[in-house]
């Protein structure tokens, strides 16, 4: 019986985490750029049973062999196995300001060992001076006329270099490059991911960082990276909110009737405790 209340606390922890999860989905419904967590449960690897008989079977020199009998698997609960965001496009939406820019993506490489699709970021440095990406686009201009994040990060060019300007009026064109009157042309940098879920792990304020070892590549300088970029428009975040709210309700109705389960083998334990001890 106690295997039972593990069991169904197990699944109460993996729906509490899963409930977590879809309400930060949801209250980021409108981040631009945001790309929702996704997440998958399993169950624990299951026992085998088997029933020893008291009877044992007759051997030589009076030996005795148990027998034993198979009862069948066991399931031990379950956990949630790995979080990961869903790298879609989102739609892009026209702001028509010139400090907005989305990433358009076209066709993607697909990595060969794991068949998922590539995709691309805007490279920025935090404010630690480590490298860091993004696809939100919001980007606006600092005190001292550099092109930053709206949490402050700052937007790279291609050369991993900050990003000066004279004021908000410059032009950037599909292809990634930035003009402004009296200044030499620069290049927004964009990287490239050929398999984001394993490469990029999630930190706050949408910047994603590359897994310990890996140098993403500079993305115009990848054979078959088809994207562009847009001025004037920002990506929106690609959670679908009635799918996501349809998913909340499951998983509070799957944690209620865990509840329920234990509550259930708590009355038995109680009754077990307080009664059986009496018979006789």
């Amino acid at each position: 019986m106690l295997r039972g209340f593990y069991t169904a606390a197990s699944g109460m922890i993996a729906q509490q985490r899963r409930t977590e999860l879809l309400t930060n989905n949801m209250s980021n419904a409108n981040t631009p750029g945001y790309k929702s967590d996704q997440t998958s449960v399993r169950a624990f690897p299951e026992m085998l049973l088997n029933r020893m008989d008291t009877n044992a079977i007759p051997g030589k020199n009076g030996a005795g062999i148990s027998s034993s009998q198979q009862v069948g698997g066991l399931n031990t609960g379950v956990y949630i196995q790995d979080v990961s965001p869903l790298f879609s496009q989102g739609d892009l939406t026209e702001t028509s300001l010139k400090t907005d820019v989305s990433l358009a993506d076209g066709n993607m490489p697909i990595d060969e060992e794991t068949g998922m699709r590539g995709t691309v970021l805007f490279t920025v440095q935090d404010e630690w001076g480590e490298l860091r990406y993004t696809r939100n686009g919001n980007f606006t201009l600092d005190a001292d006329g550099y092109l930053t994040t709206a949490s402050g990060s700052y937007v790279l060019d291609s050369n991993n270099q900050r990003i000066q300007l004279d004021n908000d009026q410059y032009v950037i064109n599909e292809e990634g490059v930035l003009s402004q009157a009296g200044r030499e042309d620069v290049r927004l940098g964009i990287a490239f991911s050929s398999n984001p879920y394993g490469q990029l792990e999630k930190e706050g304020d949408g910047l994603y960082r590359a897994a310990e070892g890996i140098v993403l590549p500079d993305a115009y300088n990848v054979n078959g990276a088809d994207f562009s970029l847009k001025q004037g428009f920002l990506e929106s975040s690609n959670v679908d909110e009635s799918k996501t709210m349809t998913e909340m309700m499951m998983a509070y109705r799957s944690f209620e009737a865990n509840q329920k389960v234990l509550q259930a083998y708590d009355k038995s334990m109680e009754k077990a405790v307080n009664e059986v001890g009496r018979i006789g």
